[in-house]
């Protein structure tokens, strides 16, 4: 079989789901470089920020709130269960539901760690300017 020749056009560093790994990957290095002495990944902190914001929240409610799929996320509560940085509630108003908020001690966590957001950021968005940082998060935010 021989391939078309739009193939041999193909150019790997011109495709978008390549550039965006790409940058996935510095993004997450940089993430891991500030969150290490919290022992965090992404989506858990991504969670504990919610929680900090949304006390009280359904489980359901959380996944769409942080873009986490239920396996995903039943995987991130039961690890930040384990640690005790979260505990779950029985709804008042729906007895079959549980909600989830912060424990004392993942309040004072995420309330240290929030302090390493903004940084990271802005280490990896230090190689655009304001405006095109502005552009890539307006962007991005159109794309997901």
């Amino acid at each position: 079989m021989t391939a078309s020749p739009a193939a041999f056009d193909y150019q790997l560093d011109a495709q978008i789901g390549f550039r965006l790994r790409c940058a996935h990957q510095r993004a997450s290095g940089i993430f891991q470089d500030h969150m290490a002495p919290f022992a965090l990944t992404p989506t858990q902190f991504s969670a504990l920020v919610r929680l900090w914001r949304h006390p009280d929240l359904a489980q359901n409610q959380l996944g769409r709130m942080t873009a986490m799929d239920p396996a995903t996320l039943q995987g991130v509560l039961s690890r930040l269960k384990e640690r005790q940085l979260i505990a779950p509630r029985i709804d008042q108003n729906d007895r079959r539901r549980r909600l989830w908020r912060l424990s004392d001690k993942g309040r004072a966590l995420i309330e240290r760690a929030l302090a390493a957001g903004p940084k990271v950021s802005a280490e990896t968005l230090k190689p655009l300017s304001q405006a095109e940082s502005e552009t890539l998060i307006g962007l991005l935010e159109r794309l997901g």
